[in-house]
């Protein structure tokens, strides 16, 4: 099967066609947001990013928050997709933290109590 890439508005994508990345507006879009962040919190790729033609949203995303890291932002990376992501494209070192544990991550950010974290604390 070929994959045709065209870029379109959201609210443009023709009946049995579908979006799987994001369009170099949104790219602009997301950088100028990223290099304006002081925090930044990366949990999934915006693009179907293990295939070649989908794969430069995600790559820009990456790329924006590994130059706002390089200028004093702290970048948290977290859940299996976006870390997959940050490794094939060579990031790892360039954000602050990586964490495998995404929903996880996000439980505990949104002030939930671990249940491993309870367990200690019990």
């Amino acid at each position: 099967m070929m994959l045709i890439q065209k870029q379109r508005p959201s609210t443009a994508i023709p009946e049995g066609w579908m979006g799987l990345d994001v369009g170099s507006k949104t790219n602009a879009i997301f950088r100028e947001v990223i290099l304006s962040s002081k925090t930044i919190l990366w949990n999934g790729p915006v693009g179907v990013f293990e295939m070649e033609n989908f794969a430069t949203g995600t790559i820009s995303l990456g790329n924006a928050i590994a130059e706002a890291t390089e200028k004093g932002t702290f970048s948290l990376v977290g859940g299996g997709d976006s870390v997959a992501a940050v490794k094939q494209f060579n990031l790892t070192e360039k954000v602050s933290y990586v964490s495998t544990g995404g929903g996880a991550m996000l439980e505990m950010l949104e002030g939930k109590t671990l249940p491993g974290i309870q367990a200690i604390l019990e």
